[in-house]
């Protein structure tokens, strides 16, 4: 068997092979959506701030003068700083089904990892659990959505064999806005809303300061949450500027209690369905397809990232209705945009009760992704 060598990705050219690699492995699946890779040069670089409190290095492993596989490791120090214990991360796998090529990869982030002081490893992770989360493990019979993974079926089984173990499972749901809402769900969206409660689609004219308050309730609902690491401010001003070219308020609700924003949904029109067949390039006339396809046909899915209600509101009975207020109000607008299907992703498997709430609007959890696990 020819010699694999793994070698570490610097510089622009090698990082450019790191991100097309998975379009070859995937090149017979129907399902895959290559990434714009313009979008993927910016999210792997230090202009995604996560590099500013990160640790980050990727590899290539080449056999005969060709790329077979690709692996990222992580170290967040702002995750160290809150739990001592955090785990060193991995990500970004991808290779041809053959032990020895994932074997090579694994065994060079499980070193870089140890030798860092890391007792553990948890991915995979692109880059970190407020990007990309989890290895496709189910539904690989359907699209990914905007910035969710798609991966071949044999890698889950190539990790285990090499002693990685299951740490969290996290579901996409589908969620059918055509549907009639179940008679229950209709019961309580049609009890006259409480008056210290509103609800209102997010103010362009505030954006600035509107994303900053969205963050600070997103870090506030999700901090007792497995994994959970908040958003910086320098990470809030990133996302504010990536998300605004697709931000459209119809899609983002903001619902109020006694004049203070308490919890918040964020919808996006879902970019892959957009971008299939491009094969990740807007040149030369990828961009009139995009714009096309976004302006004038339209897009029929969306998926909603984001969404958080404070603690401190969610602890009573009116607080249990929030988040039904949220997506009724997204599901009417996006109704009358022409959007048929949301997918509410991604949700942990013990999170019980936004389970619960996604399956009583009779939404199908459709993809599993798998969060894997080895002591070092």
């Amino acid at each position: 068997m020819n010699e694999i060598t793994i070698v570490p990705v610097q510089g622009k050219k090698l990082l450019n092979r790191f991100i097309r690699l998975p379009e070859r492995l995937h090149q017979d699946d129907p399902q895959y959506i290559a990434p714009l890779h313009m979008e993927r040069e910016e999210a792997l670089t230090a202009k995604n701030p996560f590099f500013g409190h990160a640790e980050v290095q990727f590899w290539l492993a080449v056999r005969d003068g060709r790329d077979v596989g690709r692996i990222s490791a992580q170290i967040d120090h702002q995750a160290q700083a809150l739990r001592p214990d955090e785990p060193g991360l991995f990500g970004m796998i991808a290779a041809e089904d053959d032990p020895a090529i994932f074997k090579a990869l694994l065994d060079t982030a499980e070193n870089w990892l140890r030798a860092r002081g890391m007792k553990l490893m948890q991915g995979p992770f692109n880059l970190n659990i407020n990007e990309e989360t989890g290895l496709l493990v189910d539904g690989f019979d359907t699209p990914p959505m905007l910035l969710m993974g798609h991966d071949k079926p044999y890698i889950g089984a190539r990790l285990e064999a090499l002693g990685l173990r299951k740490e969290k499972d996290v579901y996409a749901y589908l969620y059918d806005i055509t549907q009639e809402l179940p008679a229950s769900v209709r019961r309580l969206l049609a009890r006259p809303l409480p008056k210290e409660l509103t609800v209102r689609r997010i103010d362009f004219k505030r954006y600035n300061e509107e994303i900053r308050t969205i963050t600070d309730i997103f870090n506030d609902a999700w901090a007792n949450n497995w994994g959970f690491v908040p958003l910086t401010e320098t990470e809030t001003d990133y996302l504010a500027k990536s998300l605004k070219p697709l931000l459209d308020p119809r899609l983002v609700s903001v619902v109020e209690r006694n004049g203070e924003p308490v919890g918040f949904l964020v919808g996006l029109p879902n970019l892959n369905e957009a971008i299939a067949g491009l094969d990740g390039k807007l040149l030369p006339f990828g961009w009139v397809k995009l714009l096309w396809r976004l302006k004038v046909k339209g897009v029929k899915t969306a998926r909603v990232p984001l969404m958080g209600v404070r603690r401190s509101a969610a602890q009573d009975v009116i607080g249990s209705l929030l988040p039904f207020l949220m997506v009724d109000a997204v599901r009417k607008e996006a109704l009358k945009m022409g959007f048929t299907h949301i997918e509410l992703s991604w949700i942990l498997e013990d999170n019980l009760p936004m389970r619960r709430m996604n399956e009583s609007l009779n939404s199908k959890p459709y993809k599993t992704y798998r969060v894997y696990e080895k002591a070092l």
